[in-house]
């Protein structure tokens, strides 16, 4: 058995046991004290704490646990709540990812309308499929590309390497003559920094509390998607919750889902005029001087052209092998909210 399951293993049986006091919880992060989320999720927890809770906080990194598996381990009960990047988690269920389809949202209002609409789908779908419930739906905030060489448009990464972490911006990428390569987060800054990859795909918050301008030139703020993540929790267990402990949590979780959209409306762009030598009143960001690429209406509107010519079938494809009302229920949601017609 290798190391990282032996932990995982330990784990289980540690959360197990404290789990079986209903008012503790065992809580599975994937924010880090230097992430912008971090502070955020704090408070809520120690405001959770003050009613009455017990949380048992570890972080995905820190066990060795790969985010993919975030899902899982909450159906499991090995952890009774989890944060979740939807789009890693979406290869266990394809449905998941039409909350967040690469080039369909491209700030965050219209992501806002489109998290709206397929809102209750999306818990639907993760109640049949893995029995937990998502108690908030949150952005990271706009996924933009940072690059180690020069770039002025997208037509300027056909050829290069580009980090990728969901199909559809793998779709994406290859339409532009990009080379996808997935990479989880943390590999990302040795990767741009050694050559295995040209460019990256994340936030700003993100990029700059992860010091990718230290190893990057080049930014093009085009908004891509808004990697949408999740705080989950296993449904049996929160069901077994006494009523009034059931509403403070959902009470609790709804503040946080409000701060964590507020921080990403804020934030991002407070963290790119830090990356990019612009005004930084800031104790989360560093100042950086890459330089910012302007955005051309061609791009937008070839992001847009390739969101629903190929990003969106391509993805109905995949869902409906497992799901064959997939693409019915996407138009009639999101689709709807965002001006996309069915074919």
């Amino acid at each position: 058995m290798s190391f990282s399951k032996v932990l995982l293993a330990g784990a289980a049986l540690a959360f197990g046991a404290q789990a079986a006091t209903a008012q503790q919880i065992s809580w599975l992060s994937q924010s880090q004290n230097q992430s912008a989320q971090y502070p955020v999720e704090i408070a809520a927890i120690e405001e959770i704490n003050a009613e009455g809770f017990t949380v048992l906080r570890n972080e995905f990194q820190a066990l060795g646990i790969s985010m993919a598996d975030g899902l899982r381990l909450v159906r499991e009960g090995t952890f009774n709540l989890a944060s979740i990047q939807v789009g890693l988690v979406a290869s266990d269920d394809p449905f998941l990812e039409g909350i967040d389809l690469i080039g369909v949202s491209t700030d965050t209002d219209s992501l806002a309308d489109a998290v709206a609409a397929y809102r209750e789908a999306f818990d639907a779908r993760l109640e049949e499929r893995f029995g937990v419930k998502a108690m908030a739906v949150w952005p990271f905030g706009g996924q933009i590309f940072f690059c180690n060489e020069p770039i002025e448009t997208l037509a300027d990464l056909q050829g290069l390497k580009v980090r990728s972490f969901t199909a559809s911006m793998s779709s994406l990428l290859e339409r532009l003559g990009a080379t996808p390569v997935t990479l989880a987060f943390p590999e990302v800054y040795p990767a741009l920094q050694r050559g295995v990859a040209s460019c990256g795909i994340t936030s700003a918050t993100s990029a700059n509390t992860g010091k990718w301008p230290e190893v990057t030139s080049h930014v093009l703020p085009l908004s891509v998607s808004g990697s949408i993540q999740a705080h989950v929790v296993n449904l049996e267990w929160f069901n077994g919750l006494p009523e009034d402990a059931q509403a403070s949590l959902t009470e609790h979780f709804t503040k946080l889902e409000e701060d964590l959209w507020a921080l990403a409306r804020e934030t991002n762009e407070l963290a790119l005029s830090c990356t990019t030598g612009g005004d930084c009143d800031s104790d989360i960001y560093q100042a950086f001087d890459l330089e910012l690429v302007e955005v051309s209406e061609a791009d937008m509107a070839q992001l847009q052209d390739i969101s629903s010519e190929v990003i969106v079938g391509e993805w109905i494809q995949r869902c409906e092998r497992t799901y064959a009302d997939c693409g019915t229920v996407w138009y009639e949601t999101v689709g709807a909210a965002r001006g996309f017609t069915a074919p």
